[in-house]
C-alpha cells in the first residue's frame, strides 16, 4: 500500500492490528460452539473471551516469535496463550491454519466493499446531480475521435451513471461471492471438528458457510472478486479518459477544477493539465494487474497449496486501498468539474453544420433519392466544408441537384438542434427512474 493512495479506513482493514483481532474473533467464535456441544469447559470458552478480548495484541511480539517459528498462525497462538494462560489448549481445537487465514481475509474482504459502496454510491450521486445540471446542455458527439451529431453532456454523464450502477450491482454480487467461512480443519473433512462450529463462526462473523471446502476456500470466488474490482477499475479509466480529453487546449469543452494556488508544470506556468484523471488512468491499470494473479490462485495443488498466500498479501491491501482511492478522487473530479457550454457549442459549430449530414441524406432518401446518389450528393457538398471552409447549408442550398429533391425551408429544417435532443428525457427516465 502507498501512503500517497490510501486512506485511512480502508488501511486499517489490513493493518496487522485488525488481521490479529479477527483472528482472536475466529478462534474465540469457534470455541463458544466447542463449549456448547461439550468438547472444551464452557469457563475456558469464557475466560478466553475475557481475556483476549480485551488485550492489545503485540505485534512486535507475534513477528518475534514467528522468526523461530516460520509459521505466523503458530506465532499469534503462541502470543494469545501467553495472555490467556492455560485455557489456551482449548484454542484452535480441531482447525487448521486456513481455516483462520482464508475467513479472515473474507472478513477484510467484506469489510472493504462495504466500504467500495459506499464510495460508488457517493460517485453515483455526484454524476446525478451533474447529469441533470447538464440535461441540456447541447455538445457534439464523437465517433472515432471526430465529430460526429449532438448530444448532451447530461447524457454522457448519465452514460457514466449507468455504467457505475452497473457496477455497483457487480460489487453487490462479489461481496456475496466472498462472504464465505471455512472451519472444516485439515484437507477440509470436519474430521476433527463439528460442522456446527463452522456455521456457529459464519453466523458470528456475518458469513455464510462454504459448502465444500478443501483445506483453502476455493479461489475462484476471489477471481471472480477481483475481476470485478477490475472492471470497476476499467470504468473509473473510461471517465477519466473522457474527462481528459474534454480539457485537451484544442477541446476545452470541460476541465478538472484548478484550486487557488495550484501549479501546473515547473517549467510553464501557463499549464492547467489534467494530473487527476491521468492519476485515475494509472491507479486503474494497477487495479486491473490484480485480476491475473487471482485467476492464477484458482489452480492450486490437490487440496491445498500456498502458492496464492503471497499473491493475496500483496493483492487484497493493494487492490481494496487503490480502488477506494480512485473512487474517491473521481468523485471530487465529477463534483468540481468545470464545463464550458460556450465552448462546447463553438467546438459543435466549428465546421458550419457538417453534423447535420445525415438528416440532410435521410430526407433525400424520403424524397425519392436513391441511397446511393443521396450519399453522393450529401458527401460532395460536406467535403468541401471539410476542404475549403464552407458553409454546409450554403453549398446545400446551392446545389441543383439537392434542390431538385428538397426544397429550401425542408434543408434548413433539418438543421435544428433540438431535434437531436428529444428523447434526452427518455433517456434519463430510463436511467434515473421517474421522479417527481
Amino acid at each position: 500500500m502507498i501512503p500517497r493512495y490510501s486512506r485511512p479506513e480502508m488501511t486499517a482493514i489490513w493493518s496487522p492490528e485488525s488481521k490479529f483481532r479477527i483472528w482472536f474473533e475466529i478462534e474465540a467464535h469457534a470455541c463458544d460452539a466447542l463449549a456448547e456441544l461439550g468438547v472444551i469447559p464452557k469457563s475456558a470458552a469464557k475466560t478466553i473471551w475475557e481475556k483476549g478480548g480485551k488485550a492489545v495484541f503485540d505485534v512486535a511480539r507475534i513477528d518475534e516469535i514467528e522468526a523461530v517459528t516460520k509459521h505466523d498462525v503458530i506465532a499469534f497462538l503462541t502470543h494469545l496463550a501467553e495472555i490467556v494462560g492455560p485455557d489456551a489448549r482449548f484454542v484452535h481445537q480441531g482447525m487448521t491454519s486456513s481455516d483462520v487465514l482464508d475467513t479472515c481475509f473474507n472478513v477484510q474482504l467484506v469489510k472493504a466493499t462495504d466500504i467500495l459502496l459506499a464510495d460508488m454510491d457517493k460517485l453515483l450521486a455526484a454524476l446525478k446531480e451533474r447529469a441533470h445540471e447538464h440535461k441540456d446542455t447541447i455538445t457534439i458527439g464523437r465517433s472515432h475521435g471526430i465529430h460526429a451529431e449532438p448530444t448532451t453532456f447530461g447524457v454522457k454523464l448519465a452514460l457514466a451513471y449507468a455504467e457505475f450502477e452497473r457496477c455497483r450491482n457487480r460489487l453487490v454480487a462479489a461481496r456475496a461471492e466472498i462472504a464465505t467461512c471455512a472451519i472444516s480443519g485439515a484437507v477440509g473433512t470436519f474430521a476433527n471438528i463439528d460442522p456446527r462450529v463452522e456455521e456457529h463462526v459464519a453466523r458470528s462473523m456475518g458469513l455464510a458457510a462454504e459448502p465444500v471446502s478443501t483445506q483453502v476456500i476455493p479461489r475462484d470466488r476471489h477471481a471472480m472478486y477481483f475481476a470485478t474490482l477490475a472492471v470497476i477499475a476499467s470504468s473509473v479509466e473510461r471517465l477519466a479518459v473522457e474527462i481528459r480529453h474534454l480539457q485537451r487546449t484544442e477541446v476545452l469543452e470541460a476541465e478538472e477544477y484548478f484550486s487557488p494556488g495550484q501549479k501546473g508544470s515547473s517549467a510553464m506556468p501557463h499549464k492547467r493539465n489534467p494530473v487527476l484523471t491521468e492519476n485515475l488512468t494509472g491507479l486503474a491499470r494497477m487495479v486491473r494487474s490484480y485480476a491475473m494473479p487471482a485467476m492464477e490462485n484458482v489452480a492450486l495443488w490437490h487440496e491445498r497449496d500456498i502458492s496464492h498466500s503471497s499473491v493475496e498479501r500483496m493483492i487484497g491491501p493493494d487492490a481494496t486501498v487503490t480502488l477506494d482511492f480512485a473512487l474517491a478522487r473521481l468523485t471530487g473530479v465529477v463534483e468540481k468539474l468545470v464545463v464550458y457550454p460556450e465552448n462546447m457549442m463553438a467546438n459543435l459549430n466549428k465546421f458550419r453544420g457538417l453534423v447535420h449530414s445525415q438528416r440532410v441524406l435521410l430526407a433525400l432518401t424520403q424524397a425519392g433519392v436513391s441511397r446511393e446518389d443521396a450519399y453522393r450528393l450529401v458527401q460532395r457538398n460536406a467535403m468541401k466544408v471539410w476542404e475549403d471552409g464552407k458553409d454546409f447549408l450554403e453549398e446545400l442550398l446551392a446545389d441543383d441537384e439537392v434542390r431538385q429533391a428538397l426544397a429550401e425551408d425542408e434543408i434548413r429544417e433539418k438543421f435544428d438542434l433540438g431535434y437531436h435532443t428529444k428523447h434526452v428525457d427518455t433517456i434519463f427516465a430510463r436511467v434515473f427512474g421517474t421522479e417527481d
